[in-house]
C-alpha cells in the first residue's frame, strides 16, 4: 500500500495528458540554405520567435558534409540536434518532416528554409491536420511557400549597427 501512495503522489509531478491549448512544434532548419554568413541569423533568436507559437519539442538543423566543426558545435550549443547529410539536404529534410507530419505529438511543422521545393510538403502537412509555419529570409524566400503555410516569418537579415 505504501508504494501505491508514493505513486499517486508522484503523479502530480508528471503531466499524464497534454493541456488542450498547448501546441507542440517540430522545427527543421535547412542549414545550407539559411545558415549563411550574409544572413547573420542567430538560432537562439529563431527558437524564441518560434516558441511564441508553442513548445518546441523537436529542433533539428540539417547540414551537408561541408559543415565546419565550429558550425556544428554552435548548432549543438543552441540546443538543436545537428544532422549531417552526405548528399542532398533537401531529401533528408523532407524525410524528417514526414516523420513529424505523422507524429501525433507534434501539432505544428515549422520549416526554416527559402526553398519552394518544400511546397508539396507544406500542403501534405496541412492535409493531415498539422499547422504549418515557414521561416525564411530575403532574397530568395519563395512567395508560394510563404502563401501556402498557415504562417510565415520573414527574418530581417540586415546587420544592426552593433553587429556590423
Amino acid at each position: 500500500m505504501r508504494n501505491l501512495e508514493k505513486l499517486s503522489s508522484f503523479k502530480q509531478y508528471i503531466p499524464l495528458t497534454r493541456r488542450s491549448n498547448e501546441r507542440n512544434i517540430g522545427l527543421l532548419v535547412d542549414g545550407p540554405n539559411m545558415l549563411r554568413n550574409e544572413f547573420h541569423l542567430d538560432l537562439e533568436m529563431i527558437k524564441e520567435i518560434v516558441s511564441e507559437n508553442g513548445t518546441i519539442k523537436v529542433a533539428k538543423v540539417l547540414m551537408n558534409q561541408y559543415a565546419s566543426d565550429k558550425l556544428i558545435e554552435a548548432v549543438v550549443n543552441q540546443g538543436f540536434t545537428p544532422i549531417i547529410v552526405a548528399g542532398d539536404v533537401d531529401v533528408q529534410l523532407a524525410v524528417e518532416a514526414f516523420e513529424l507530419v505523422y507524429n501525433p505529438n507534434i501539432d505544428v511543422i515549422a520549416l526554416m528554409t527559402r526553398n519552394a521545393d518544400f511546397l508539396p510538403l507544406i500542403n501534405i502537412a496541412k492535409e493531415n491536420g498539422k499547422e504549418t509555419m515557414v521561416i525564411g529570409a530575403e532574397p530568395g524566400f519563395s512567395v508560394a511557400l510563404k502563401n501556402s503555410a498557415d504562417s510565415a516569418i520573414v527574418l530581417n537579415t540586415q546587420p544592426t549597427p552593433e553587429t556590423a
